[in-house]
């Protein structure tokens, strides 16, 4: 009990010193911030959820006695809970029956863990992703208004423009702001998907990991998560505070989607011969221009739609015999 608590102590005072990094507004500790959560899910999958727990409440009063209230406040939403809870879900199973006996009758009786689904996993990090950015935005005002007028004084302070300003550069400036939400949920939720599969690399690498590594490429969303994605869009179209909510939710719901077309191209170039070098490409493309992502959204939908991975998968040849 000891070694968990002094393990937690240590991951939460490395989360806690990664977040406060961005106070010395240096360029690395944007990375440093973004893997915050990072010490706190490798010490809740290594050692269990309670470590994570006292790591994460002791950081976020750290930060409190130091830096105030606020920060308590912002690392508690943003980094500690999000860690402990996803670690937590990543461990939770349940022993379940055998289906089909063993073929010597030896552990027909041994119980199968059914591990909590990762589609799940992802709608809890979609959830998290959008009430982190919801949480911020609402510090600078508690209506679309205000929000906007903020985010407005904002980037006008950062470019040292001024008020009267041509019909191109408000233009931009409006574009920005309303699309300034939208990637802080599409970061968000990048974020959070890398450190949750890092931690688990990390907790794999050192036999650390309770539950067998899964196959990334047979996660699936819960059917409900399409309409839920078309409300949040409908509700984007909306006016005030309502459509901020809906285009961000949409926004977070569409990287998972992203998540999914990901796990799709995995799956369907599976038969080619050069699919390292077809992947990478996509990847890098991707990374490079970003806008080819809606492409890998509306692939994710469709598989979501057509069941183009359990297709692929039932069509598939059956592998050659060993010579």
């Amino acid at each position: 009990m000891i070694t968990t608590i002094l393990i937690a102590l240590a991951a939460g005072c490395a989360s806690a010193l990664m977040f406060a990094s961005i106070i010395s507004g240096a360029l690395i500790s944007l990375v440093l911030l973004y893997l915050a959560p990072l010490p706190l899910m490798v010490a809740t999958l290594s050692w269990g959820p309670l470590s994570g727990a006292i790591g994460g409440l002791a950081a976020a009063a750290g930060l409190g006695a130091i830096f105030g209230l606020p920060y308590c406040i912002a690392f508690a939403i943003t980094v500690a809970l999000p860690a402990w809870w996803l670690g937590r879900l990543v461990l939770l199973g349940r022993p379940v029956s055998s289906a089909a006996p063993a073929p010597d009758n030896a552990a027909a009786d041994q119980p199968e863990v059914e591990w909590y689904p990762l589609g799940r996993i992802l709608l809890w990090i979609v959830g998290f992703a959008t009430i982190a950015v919801m949480s911020t935005l609402l510090t600078f005002g508690t209506d679309a208004e205000q929000i906007t007028g903020t985010l407005r004084e904002l980037l006008l302070k950062v470019l040292g423009a001024q008020d009267d300003l041509d019909a191109q550069t408000e233009r931009v400036i409006r574009l920005v702001i309303r699309s300034a939400p939208l990637a802080a949920a599409a970061m968000a939720m990048t974020t959070l998907t890398l450190n949750l599969w890092l931690a688990g690399k990390i907790t794999a690498t050192s036999h650390r990991l309770l539950r067998p590594w899964p196959d990334l490429k047979r996660i699936t969303l819960p059917p409900i998560t399409l309409a839920v994605l078309c409300a949040a869009i409908a509700l984007g179209f909306s006016g005030g505070l309502p459509a901020i909510v809906g285009r961000i939710t949409a926004t977070a719901l569409m990287m998972a989607y992203a998540l999914m077309g990901f796990a799709a191209l995995h799956t369907l170039t599976l038969t080619l011969k050069n699919r390292a070098f077809w992947l990478g490409s996509v990847y890098a493309v991707v990374v490079l221009f970003v806008w080819p992502l809606l492409a890998v959204v509306v692939l994710g939908v469709a598989d979501a739609v057509f069941g183009l991975r359990q297709r692929f998968l039932r069509r598939r040849p059956p592998p050659l015999p060993a010579p």
